[in-house]
C-alpha cells in the first residue's frame, strides 16, 4: 500500500510538470516578462526561441516603441530587458511573429 501512495504522488508530479503549458498565464518564463526592450543574440541568452508558423507558445508583435504587453517586443542594442537567441532545436519555447493579437494563444 505504502509503494502505491508513493508511487502514485511520483506520477502526479511528473504529469503535471509534463503537461503544464512553458509559459505563465501572466505572460512570463522563468519568472521573466516576456514583454519589452529585446536583444538578439548569439550566446548567453535569457531564453532560446524557435520561430515558427503554426502552434506558438506565444505570439510576438514587433513595435518601435511602448511594449507595455504581453507579447510586445522593441528590439534594442543596449539595455535590453531580456536577451533572444534565435535556435532551430531545442528551444525554451516557440514565438510566431503576428501583425496583430500579441500575447499567449
Amino acid at each position: 500500500m505504502k509503494f502505491f501512495l508513493t508511487a502514485s504522488f511520483v506520477f502526479f508530479l511528473f504529469s503535471t510538470a509534463v503537461f503544464a503549458g512553458k509559459l505563465g498565464s501572466d505572460c512570463t518564463f522563468k519568472g521573466k516578462k516576456l514583454y519589452g526592450k529585446v536583444k538578439f543574440v548569439d550566446s548567453f541568452p535569457d531564453f532560446k526561441v524557435e520561430i515558427v508558423n503554426s502552434f506558438p507558445d506565444l505570439k510576438v508583435l514587433q513595435v518601435d516603441s511602448f511594449p507595455q504587453s504581453c507579447g510586445k517586443w522593441q528590439t534594442v542594442d543596449s539595455f535590453p530587458d531580456f536577451k533572444v537567441q534565435i535556435v532551430e532545436s531545442f528551444p525554451d519555447f516557440k514565438i510566431q511573429y503576428v501583425n496583430s493579437f500579441p500575447g499567449v494563444p
